[in-house]
């Protein structure tokens, strides 16, 4: 049994009945052979990896009343055919029928009760390829992690050998409560003063906000209590490097549904390369200029453009290398501004590169070590009940110190070509988190010469997300024409979609 580290158990904090807490990626994989079975191959590969890799096993145990981080047991009743799920698409199995189906998959909370994971064998791909979804609590693994996981379930050879058995894994008897809460009085009576300052200060904000006789009170108190957790501790504590103005406002910065949209593009990562050279700036700056151009034309298409620019707020590994346990969150966070008021693309490069170096500097003044200690000694109920606050009243987009738009992420991956049972992989579509207050996440990971992006949107908020999809890709040429920068390899057109169904009216021809 292992206690989850204050910044695994977060994750769980955040969900509610509309925000997920699960980190998703979609795997597309050319098929070797025409009886190739992808879903026994997925089934034998993960069957094999169970008793090696612990995250896969081990299910939450609470403790009551919240009084504690919640434990991992490895599960006494775990049933590997509950995980590995298989769905084939109806004809023709297009891109955006793919997507539809990631949408719905990623829109369900998981089964506390069971291993947080899940992984979907997709078939009927138009083209003949098919899809490995695999969808992780984010309790369970951080983005660096999942590449790790990505690693051990690929090969790097087409003709590597099948899987083995694996090792024996022996499951454990799940804690009574009075365990539970014995190992909690002895954890809380560890704790420091300081903790105990902290979650007094947030239990009487909670309270405040709670006992409001209207919603724009509770979204001030409710902001208030926000900024303290920012000045936490004061002197003698953790400092978090939030800002604390308010972001703009934008179309998808209000409460949220728990139903999703995804849409994915590919784009050159050697173009991307040539327009670092002839803009000076990084490959991740010039993600950052790509997203913040592709969000400023679909802000400009609905009349909805702020005055000033976004914040974005961007996923940094705090990973050494020297940690004990890999499958723990080691992650902060910076905060850039994205320039979406500017019109000149290549300005958009320069300030890009200005913010992301502002904001690197600001996380350095905070030690990695502290972020961790402030999310150990955070109270759970605390946590929980604070999120279910602001979902409850629909606050988060009403909270003066709502700091950030959007979240983007840009995950380095790998650059050789990697299998799956002689499967080759050719696109790693990232699928990540949207929250209350905050419907839309841009992730972008790289895989050998390109690109892939992952837009995940509430259903409501960005109904149109193939359009901003395919903005971002045109914000490339803009950013080629403007540098002057050379086209390694021709833009990439997007895959055939569907579209909507056409409704049939009586009289017409089927």
């Amino acid at each position: 049994m292992k206690q989850l580290s204050g910044m695994d158990a977060t994750f769980l904090y955040l969900e509610t009945p509309t925000t997920f807490g699960h980190v998703t990626g979609l795997m597309i994989f050319e098929r070797p052979s025409e009886e190739f079975d992808p879903y026994s191959a997925v089934h034998a590969k993960y069957a094999s990896l169970i008793g090696e890799l612990e995250p896969l096993r081990r299910r939450l145990v609470e403790v009551p009343l919240g009084l504690d981080h919640p434990y991992w047991v490895d599960d006494p009743n775990f049933d590997l055919d509950f995980h590995i799920r298989e769905i084939h698409l109806a004809r023709p199995g297009m891109v955006d029928q793919l997507a539809d189906q990631v949408s719905r998959i990623v829109g369900r909370p998981m089964d506390r009760s069971r291993p947080l994971w899940e992984v979907y064998v997709i078939d009927g791909l138009d083209n003949g390829n098919w899809a490995m979804l695999t969808k992780y609590h984010h309790a369970t693994i951080d983005g660096a992690a999942g590449q790790l996981m990505l690693n051990i379930l690929t090969d790097t050879e087409p003709d590597a050998t099948p899987p083995g058995p694996g090792p024996a894994w022996e499951p454990e008897s799940l804690p009574s409560d009075i365990d539970l809460l014995r190992r909690a009085v002895i954890n809380l009576a560890g704790h420091p003063v300081k903790a105990l300052r902290f979650q007094t200060r947030l239990v009487g904000q909670l309270a405040d906000a709670a006992g409001i006789d209207s919603i724009g009170s509770a979204a001030g108190k409710a902001g208030s209590a926000i900024k303290a957790i920012a000045r936490l501790g004061k002197e003698d504590g953790p400092r978090i490097p939030l800002p604390t103005s308010a972001a703009p406002p934008t179309p998808w910065n209000k409460p949220i549904t728990g139903h999703r949209r995804f849409a994915m593009r590919t784009a050159s990562l050697e173009n991307v390369k040539q327009l670092k050279t002839a803009t000076g700036g990084t490959v991740n700056d010039i993600v950052m200029a790509i997203c913040a151009g592709g969000l400023r034309s679909y802000l400009q298409a609905h009349d909805a453009l702020p005055d000033g620019p976004l914040r974005a707020m961007v996923p940094v590994s705090i990973r050494t290398g020297d940690e004990e346990d890999p499958w723990t969150n080691r992650v902060s966070a910076i905060f850039p501004e994205l320039p979406t008021d500017c019109a000149d693309p290549l300005e958009r490069v320069a300030r890009c590169r200005a913010a992301m170096l502002d904001a690197k500097r600001l996380l350095n003044l905070v030690p990695a070590s502290q972020l961790g200690d402030m999310a150990q000694v955070s109270a759970p109920v605390l946590s929980t009940s604070a999120m279910r606050l602001a979902s409850r009243f629909g606050l988060a987009h009403r909270i003066a110190a709502t700091p950030f738009n959007l979240v983007i992420s840009n995950v380095p991956g790998p650059r050789k070509p990697l299998y799956f049972a002689g499967a080759q992989l050719v696109n790693q579509f990232p699928v990540s988190i949207v929250t209350e207050g905050q419907g839309l996440n841009i992730t972008v990971v790289s895989y050998l010469d390109r690109l892939d992006f992952g837009f995940i949107v509430d259903r409501e908020l960005v109904p149109d997300v193939w359009d901003l999809a395919d903005m971002h890709i045109d914000e490339i040429g803009r950013l080629m024409a403007a540098s002057g920068a050379r086209w390694v390899q021709e833009p990439q057109p997007p895959a055939p979609r569907r579209g909507p169904v056409r409704v049939v009216q009586p009289g017409d021809a089927y």
